[in-house]
């Protein structure tokens, strides 16, 4: 049985900082929003809530780290929105990285 604090640390670690994996998934290529979540759960363990995901989405792309696009399905009328990141978000998940890495050797 995990304890408290494990359990603390795990959401923090996961929930709590969605757009880590957001923009790791997104480092592959495009992906529309129901995609990013489903992937998050097959690479990462986690499975984030559908409005939680859009929400790190929506707020992403506000700050610039990543973009999306509209792509009409191929002889469909409907289209999808997908999700790339920028070079400013390329950035900021490498300091992210970074930063993890020295605060684990530290650790």
């Amino acid at each position: 049985m995990a304890s408290a604090a494990y359990r603390r640390l795990v959401r923090k670690l996961t929930v709590e900082n969605l757009w880590l994996y957001v923009l790791s998934l997104l480092k592959s290529g495009p992906l529309y929003g129901y995609e990013i979540s489903r992937r998050i759960e097959e690479s990462f363990g986690f499975k984030p809530g559908r409005v939680t995901c859009y929400m790190v989405l929506y707020k992403l792309q506000a700050e610039g780290l990543i973009a999306s696009k509209k792509v009409r399905a191929s002889g469909g009328e409907s289209s999808r929105k997908y999700y790339v990141l920028t070079k400013k978000g390329e950035r900021a998940l490498e300091a992210a990285k970074e930063y993890l890495r020295g605060l684990s050797e530290r650790l």
